[in-house]
């Protein structure tokens, strides 16, 4: 399986910056693509930021703007520039991955993983 790990969580001032890392390991034998959602306590999970391989980007329309994400192809690593933080962002934010593993020979299989997702706190 593919273990996905998220990090840069914490606690920052309105207007402050965070920099979110998530980084996917295993037997990956192709990125689709790799992307940011967020979920506050009682509200529904929603899409924060997406990446796919080729560099292709997509936004929530609340964030464009002040965050922007970004791909290291050879690592396997996504980030996430927080930028102008509202206290409306608070949530905590899982990364998302999409990939094709290796599973057997000359096999592969196309799934999705999730981090366990890291808080970030905006103050009011």
């Amino acid at each position: 399986q593919v273990e996905v790990v998220e990090s840069g969580g914490g606690l920052v001032q309105p207007g402050g910056s965070l920099r979110l890392s998530c980084a996917a390991s295993g037997n990956i034998f192709k990125l689709n693509q790799m992307g940011w959602y967020r979920q506050a306590p009682g509200k529904g999970r929603e899409l924060v930021a997406t990446i796919t391989s080729g560099g292709s980007t997509n936004y929530a329309d609340s964030v464009k703007g002040r965050f922007t994400i970004s791909l290291d192809n050879s690592k396997n690593t996504v980030f996430l520039q927080m930028n102008s933080l509202k206290p409306e962002d608070t949530a905590v934010y899982s990364c998302k991955v999409q990939c094709w593993v290796r599973i057997g020979v000359n096999q592969q299989q196309y799934d999705t993983y999730w981090g366990r997702g890291t808080q970030v706190t905006v103050s009011s």
